[in-house]
């Protein structure tokens, strides 16, 4: 009985697999399904590749890096195309650029005057005037004003939670943003003693590695799933269904079914690794309040359909891709311009468009058949970025329960479910669903639960 049990095989169950068995503990890894990844999927054909899920990340997480040279595959990590630094907006009728910096802020037309005006009068603005959750809507137009926020915040938050930006809760999804109003009162002059403070902290000549780059790994994003399990071997179980969890003994006897033979494994600590509403039902059975509290966390459907046009068919997009506020009433939620910012995904110069639909305030799209969903696609890339053309092939995914939504009052739900778990000795749940919805965030998350774990 002395090994840990981690039930859930996306990344958050593999890094936290990999850092325990990294010190020195032995570990067993259940997951239902008959792949790893959980939302990481990478298809690979014909010089393609596509991500059904998480489409990159940001090359600064010390443990990301930790973990892809610990499974052999940090050689392996590609940054982003230097031409794909462009982003753009659609608002107002067309894509705009997203300026850079303040006096490109200033110089743009990425809102009108008056809109760009209330924003650097951010820097008179005050703290909150209690320390309640507040949605990220509220917060941005007490800092930023009605506009700005409408645009370019609601856009932001699109771009990682495909949320409602009124639902959603600052503290939770942008806890940086309720930090330098804490410590700064203003966010701009909180950002800018804070990059200040970062460049006098940087050694000399600074880091070649977590220089912040978009980045993915040679093959796509599953490389680095393949890489953990080929490091972890039989310590992972595929198609091992996770039935019951009963305490007793000083751990945990777990029923597993596992390609169609039942089971019970007796370990020491069990870590819930899956999506919010399976661990409710494990949890059921232990703690009714707590399930409840689990299963009260929401996700927001999205749809994933790429696109892909013959080289020399349509110009090769410019930049990473567009984002579409909600206020524009549109199907698309945005667009990456992913054979721009990784030319290896596509080769021959073809082009790849990976369109974002549904999310918490269209969730209705994300039922669409696979033929509806390509032709809406199209037709909004048509009417907002001028793509004519016909695409040579197409590809359709769907998440029903995708990206976790932090509403507010998700702060104080993860401080009660905590607090309920502590009552459940050798039991913890990590996973995109309470601390973070990045990839970075889930094996950062996982490292430190994997050191509290090995002592």
């Amino acid at each position: 009985m002395s090994f840990i049990a981690v039930i859930g095989g996306g990344i958050s169950g593999l890094a936290l697999a990999y850092r325990l068995r990294a010190r020195g503990k032995d570990v067993v890894l259940l997951e239902g399904e008959t792949r790893l990844g959980g939302n990481i999927q990478t298809r690979r054909r014909d010089g393609l590749v596509t991500e059904a899920g998480p489409n990159s990340f940001l090359d600064k997480e010390p443990a990301t890096r930790e973990l892809a040279a610990g499974v052999g595959v940090e050689g392996l990590i590609r940054a982003a195309d230097p031409a794909a630094k462009a982003r753009y907006l659609y608002t107002r009728g067309r894509l705009r650029s997203v300026p850079a910096s303040p006096p490109a802020f200033l110089k743009s037309d990425i809102l009108p005057l008056g809109a760009r005006l209330r924003v650097m009068g951010e820097l008179f603005t005050g703290r909150a005037a209690s320390e309640m959750d507040e949605s990220l809507g509220a917060f941005g137009r007490r800092h930023l004003g009605k506009v700005a926020t409408s645009v370019l915040l609601d856009a932001v938050q699109t771009g990682i939670y495909a949320g409602d930006m009124d639902a959603l809760s600052v503290g939770a999804t942008f806890p940086q943003l309720s930090k330098l109003e804490r410590e700064h009162r203003s966010l701009i002059l909180g950002a800018i003693r804070t990059q200040k403070a970062q460049r006098k902290a940087l050694p000399e000549g600074g880091s070649e590695k977590l220089r912040g780059a978009l980045s993915t790994f040679e093959g796509g994003l599953e490389t680095l799933v393949e890489g953990i399990a080929r490091t972890l071997g039989p310590a992972v179980h595929t198609g091992a269904k996770v039935e019951g969890l009963v305490p007793g003994n000083g751990g945990w006897r777990v029923s597993v079914r596992e390609h169609g033979r039942q089971a019970e494994l007796m370990a020491s600590q069990v870590v819930l690794a899956t999506p919010a509403y399976v661990a409710a039902g494990l949890l059921r059975p232990l703690d009714e309040k707590l399930s409840a509290l689990v299963e009260s966390i929401a996700y927001a459907p999205i749809a994933v359909v790429h696109l892909v046009y013959a080289a020399g068919s349509t110009p090769p997009p410019d930049g990473f891709g567009f984002l579409v506020p909600s206020l524009e009433k549109r199907r698309l939620l945005g667009a990456i311009h992913a054979s721009t910012v990784f030319p290896f995904r596509a080769e021959g110069g073809r082009v790849l468009y990976t369109c974002m639909v549904g999310g918490a305030r269209r969730p209705d799209l994300v039922t669409l058949n696979e033929e509806a969903l390509v032709t809406l696609a199209r037709e909004e890339l048509k009417e907002l970025a001028g793509v004519t053309a016909a695409p040579v092939f197409t590809e359709v995914f769907r998440w029903t329960r995708g990206i976790p939504q932090y509403n507010v009052g998700h702060l104080g739900r993860i401080a009660t479910i905590d607090a309920a778990l502590a009552r459940l000795p050798g039991l913890h749940l990590t996973g995109n669903a309470y601390k973070g919805v990045g990839i970075n965030d889930c094996i950062r998350n996982a490292f430190a639960l994997g050191d509290t774990l090995a002592g």
